[in-house]
């Protein structure tokens, strides 16, 4: 049984089961992680708290039957919008640390031109999909592609239904 101790920002938490919830992590040390905590859904949970999406935490990890979450204790709250903490936990890969990364979401710099740059998806180089114009408006995080302002309405208007056009807004992220 190993132990994992590091600063991590909680990306997302999901429940799994009636008491457990799975949390998708960013660590200083290890990247991307998924770990779960026993009964954190219930109302006596002390855990709960501390791991709710946008905080910054110290947390210590347990390998046993995949990662758990055996301790947290909240340092701060980042002031990071929970839709692009829930799209950029789609698209960082797991367990691949980005000290760059790191420090701009620490430093509360998180601007998605930044962001897709330090992971490798530049903005400033890239071209839309669609018509190949430069300067694309929008990421998609789903397909990771880029779309300009004319070219994502086209897309969203050619979607069967009002459900699936929400659906794909969804996941488009603004980086202009």
């Amino acid at each position: 049984m190993r132990e994992y101790l590091s600063e991590a920002i909680v990306l997302d938490k999901e429940p799994n089961g009636d008491l457990d919830v799975r949390f998708s992590l960013f660590t200083k040390k290890f990247g991307k992680l998924h770990a779960k905590a026993k009964s954190a859904r219930k109302i006596t949970s002390k855990l709960a708290p501390h791991l709710e999406p946008g905080n910054l935490v110290q947390v210590r990890l347990v390998e046993k039957n995949g990662l758990q979450v055996v301790d947290a204790l909240k340092k701060t709250f980042l002031d990071i919008n929970l839709r692009d903490l829930y799209h950029l936990e789609k698209i960082l890969a797991e367990g691949e640390p980005d000290k760059a990364l790191w420090q701009a979401l620490i430093e509360k710099r998180f601007v998605w031109r930044e962001v897709l740059a330090l992971l490798g998806w530049d903005p400033e180089n890239a071209l839309c999909e669609a018509c190949e114009k430069y300067n694309p408006a929008y990421f998609d995080t789903r397909t990771q592609r880029f779309l300009c302002g004319n070219c994502s309405d086209i897309f969203f208007k050619s979607s069967p239904s009002q459900k699936s056009e929400r659906a794909a807004r969804n996941r488009l992220v603004k980086i202009t």
